[in-house]
């Protein structure tokens, strides 16, 4: 599979502003309470820098021979008094935007969830499912905690540093002065870290993704790495990656305390020279010992938001870089849709048509021969279709254009006289339904499993159509697991054998009732009386549906109505299986390359079933 990192993406370059701006339609009902949150931080900032001025009046009017003693307590009261009102500020911060922050972080997620649905299999072949986890959870959960406290107290610090250097400035001139000269040179500092904080941002985002792609294919096939003894060789791999990981999070973690180191330490030396300044002024008399504690106690407070202000800012462009992701997802078009005007057959039967069909994948080299190129098969209503061919010939690509899992690059397939692409998607594909050689199966009960497309006929129970299909795809060793038809099969049913995975697979498909059925050898681990028995019972239970099916054993060929052969992209012959062994060589060489001796999972397989 190719991995999609990303790592070079449009949206890397988007302006700041413009890739937050997409946030005004989800932002915009919680605005209010976005805002109250927001004035409630910033009244939070106000009363800190209030306490400086408190302690200045302290000083000046208090603090001298005969001053009066309760005059102290008042001011202690007043100071306790502006500190408990700024935790009650800070609580209501929190009631205000942590509740709307997390609705959007779920809008985002189910919005994504619902594109990614909707998206064609050519996307998810292109897309390693760890980038897509990472964007899906990791990325959109930094988005929720930018919306319920970076992009607000970025604000406020911001508004509480310029607050906070009026008042400086209105102690005295010269030492706001002093002060206000040191953000020269965090202003140009902060210009190259903004470009170089957000480069290793992205990248280690990316890198996560990776990350987690390896480790869920390594799960996933854990038992062809076991099989294969290749668990450390695995290791090295993943070791790999992860240090690349932890080199790309070191370097922009330097990054980050190199900017934070010169965001305090500039204040702080600017604040040294203020002292030496202050105390002259003092001596001379042009400024009073309340006037110098208010100054340096307000520069105290600043030296919070002025720190937070370059975390903040890390924080900004890790979001930024977030949503970049988020959008490179939302941003890919579904070129698979539904016409603004849907048709519906007059008289639905499953007969289906390939008039001239051709296909090539979107990412195929311009002038590289097409997969398909040409194809004219007809399978009546009922009828039973097996198709044959070479290995590469294009067979199950095949098979994934009808239910237009991928869309047809020429020609067309009519359904009950209908082009596919008329149908309503969601009509089509519950028309057809399809189960493949290498089983899906979700983390569910059986049940679940089996009823997720299930259309059960008039009159029937949903627990009639479930032991119906269980039945028709002889999957009766459901019954003798712990708890029958409602055991968790666990991810992707990997707790279960081959042969006992297709016929969960194939009892879904038959639960669905379809038009026409589409079956890429989902019996190939089954032994030949086995496959034999669910044959015939698929005959009974629908009589009256139409199947394709990809043969990859003579079994399964001599059980089919007909047979179409493909080579080369076509069609080039089609008739029972008899009448292609007396007059097809071609097919002869095929069917003899069919008649091979079990694999080694079809026999552990077996052995697993016989335990």
């Amino acid at each position: 599979m190719q991995h999609q990192t990303g790592h070079s993406t449009p949206g890397e370059n988007t302006p700041l502003l413009k890739t937050f701006g997409r946030l005004a339609p989800q932002l915009k009902p919680i605005l209010p309470r976005l805002l109250l949150g927001f004035l409630c931080a910033l009244a939070a900032g106000v009363v800190a820098l209030t306490i400086p001025q408190v302690l200045r009046g302290l000083v000046n009017s208090v603090l001298h021979a005969g001053g009066a003693s309760t005059e102290v307590w008042i001011a202690a009261g007043v100071v306790a008094g502006l500190g408990l009102l700024e935790a009650v500020l800070v609580y209501l911060r929190r009631v205000f935007v942590i509740t709307p922050a997390a609705r959007i972080e779920t809008q985002l997620r189910v919005r994504l969830y619902r594109h990614l649905q909707d998206l064609p299999v050519a996307f998810h072949d292109k897309w390693g499912s760890g980038q897509l986890l990472s964007r899906s959870m990791a990325d959109l959960g930094l988005i929720r905690r930018w919306l319920a406290f970076g992009s607000i107290m970025l604000v406020v610090a911001t508004v509480t540093v310029v607050v906070g250097l009026v008042l400086m400035f209105s102690s005295n001139w010269l030492l706001g002065t002093i002060y206000l000269a040191g953000a020269i040179p965090i202003t140009i500092r902060a210009f190259y870290f903004r470009n170089v904080f957000r480069a290793a941002s992205r990248l280690s985002q990316d890198q996560a993704g990776d990350l987690a792609t390896t480790v869920e294919e390594s799960v996933h096939g854990i038992r062809v790495l076991k099989a294969f003894g290749r668990g450390r060789h695995a290791l090295e791999g993943f070791s790999v990656q992860a240090e690349r990981l932890r080199d790309t999070e070191i370097s922009k973690a330097r990054s980050l305390s190199g900017f934070l180191m010169f965001v305090v330490s500039v204040p702080e030396i600017t604040l040294g020279i203020g002292l030496f300044v202050g105390v002259w002024l003092t001596a001379r008399g042009e400024l009073t010992v309340g006037e110098v504690v208010a100054f340096f106690a307000t520069a105290a407070v600043l030296a919070g938001p002025v720190e937070g202000i370059g975390m903040l800012l890390g924080m900004t462009l890790t979001t930024k870089t977030a949503l970049d992701r988020h959008y490179d997802v939302m941003d890919t078009p579904n070129t698979i849709t539904s016409p603004a005007a849907a048709e519906a057959p007059a008289s639905p039967r499953g007969h289906l048509e390939l008039r001239g069909l051709s296909f090539r994948f979107p990412d195929a080299k311009p002038g590289s021969t097409p997969v398909l190129n040409g194809v004219d098969l007809e399978i009546l209503p009922g009828e039973t279709m097996a198709l044959v061919g070479t290995t590469g010939s294009g067979k199950s690509t095949l098979l994934q254009l009808v239910p237009r899992l991928y869309e047809a690059t020429g020609g067309q397939i009519l359904l009950d006289g209908v082009d596919v692409r008329r149908y309503d998607v969601e009509a089509l594909r519950t028309a057809i339904a399809v189960a493949f050689e290498d089983t899906t199966l979700f983390s569910s009960s059986i049940r679940d499993n089996v009823l997720l497309g299930a259309r059960p006929s008039p009159g029937q129970s949903p627990d009639d159509a479930l032991a119906e299909a269980l039945e028709t795809a002889q999957a009766g060793f459901v019954h003798s697991l712990p708890d029958g038809v409602d055991t968790l099969i666990g991810e992707e049913g990997l707790s279960l054998s081959g042969g006992q995975r297709q016929r969960i697979a194939l009892a879904r498909a038959i639960a669905a009732k379809p038009r026409l059925l589409v079956l890429d050898d989902p019996l190939s681990a089954l032994d030949v009386k086995t496959e034999e028995a669910v044959t015939e019972r698929l005959r009974e239970v629908l009589a009256r549906t139409s199947t394709l099916i990809v043969a990859h054993r003579p079994s399964t060929v001599m059980l089919a109505d007909r047979v179409a052969l493909l080579d080369g992209g076509r069609i080039i012959d089609v008739g029972t299986h008899a009448e292609l062994l007396r007059r097809s060589d071609h097919y002869r060489h095929v069917i003899a390359s069919l008649d091979e001796p079990p694999s080694v999972e079809e026999v552990l397989d077996a052995g697993e079933e016989k335990r």
